[in-house]
């Protein structure tokens, strides 16, 4: 079964979320979803996760799912403030232990710290199946920009996160803690033996030479034979030549620092200090 793809793009971080939902039942999931953070201020807003409130009201959907493929580096995920709202469940790849356990380490979280992924309602294995109403889906484990990452195969689209671009935009850093350009290879290798016919939707999207618009969706057949960076004509050693050389020339996204540590507890914050303030650390000269 096909099913309708509503996107939502953020401009200030380039992210694209999507509400997916079975037309039959009306069941949907929320992917990689964003709280707006003004940086300067240290303030947040829920423009963008209201938007996506509106629209499952508008088509009376019922929100099964608030997925995240990985624990972002550059936007804030609205995950429990959509919960309290619609009552879905977080989820992301179980192997978020690990991501955990790096940055639990890099802020100097204490022990009120679980590194077991508790803070999200399911933890996903890889080739799991899972259902949004009538639709089949399946997770599938496609690291190397993180440990983490995940793909989400619904019905005849797949959600692939940071992995892969637009075919003109290319692929994902591999320079993040635990990254692996590598291994990002052959997963991309992996997301190649889905159909060509298969719909893909990115998570970002930045423009390219030549390109005006933003663009979300592609297919796996574009991505394998037009991807800039890793198409069927790639070697595996190219491209991690390729990969390496180009991560040593960018720049840290601007809000890894608040993104992480947000995300790695499933969207909530820190907790708050014994003045009732919630602080968000900046580690010096660490990265």
């Amino acid at each position: 079964m096909s099913p309708i793809v509503k996107e939502f793009f953020d401009r200030p971080t380039f992210t694209y979320s999507y509400v997916v939902h079975c037309p039959e039942t009306k069941q949907c999931a929320i992917i990689d979803s964003v709280l707006d953070f003004d940086y300067a201020s240290g303030k947040t807003t829920t423009t963008m996760a209201d938007q996506i409130l509106a629209y499952i009201a508008e088509q009376e959907l019922v929100v099964d799912l608030i997925l995240e493929t990985h624990v972002h580096a550059d936007h804030l995920s609205a995950a429990p403030y959509l919960q309290e709202k619609t009552g879905g469940k977080m989820a992301i790849g179980d192997h978020i232990t690990v991501v955990q356990d790096v940055f639990g380490k890099a802020f100097n979280e204490g022990s009120e710290f679980h590194r077991d992924g508790s803070q999200f309602d399911v933890l996903l294995k890889d080739e799991q199946a899972f259902s949004i109403g009538n639709i089949s889906c399946r997770s599938l484990h496609t690291p190397g920009h993180t440990p983490a990452c995940m793909s989400y195969v619904v019905g005849d689209a797949v959600f692939v996160g940071d992995t892969l671009f637009m075919p003109d935009f290319g692929t994902a850093r591999c320079d993040f803690p635990g990254g692996d350009a590598r291994i990002l290879f052959q997963s991309i290798h992996r997301l190649y033996e889905l159909p060509e016919d298969t719909r893909m939707f990115m998570c970002h999207d930045y423009g390219a030479p030549g390109r005006d618009e933003f663009k979300f969706q592609t297919t796996v057949g574009e991505e394998k034979h037009n991807n800039i960076h890793v198409n069927v004509n790639t070697s595996e050693d190219e491209f991690v030549q390729m990969r390496s050389t180009r991560d040593a020339t960018l720049d840290m996204p601007r809000l890894i620092l608040p993104s992480v540590q947000v995300n790695m507890r499933a969207g909530h914050m820190p907790p708050a200090e014994d003045n009732g303030q919630v602080y968000l650390k900046v580690p010096v000269n660490l990265f």
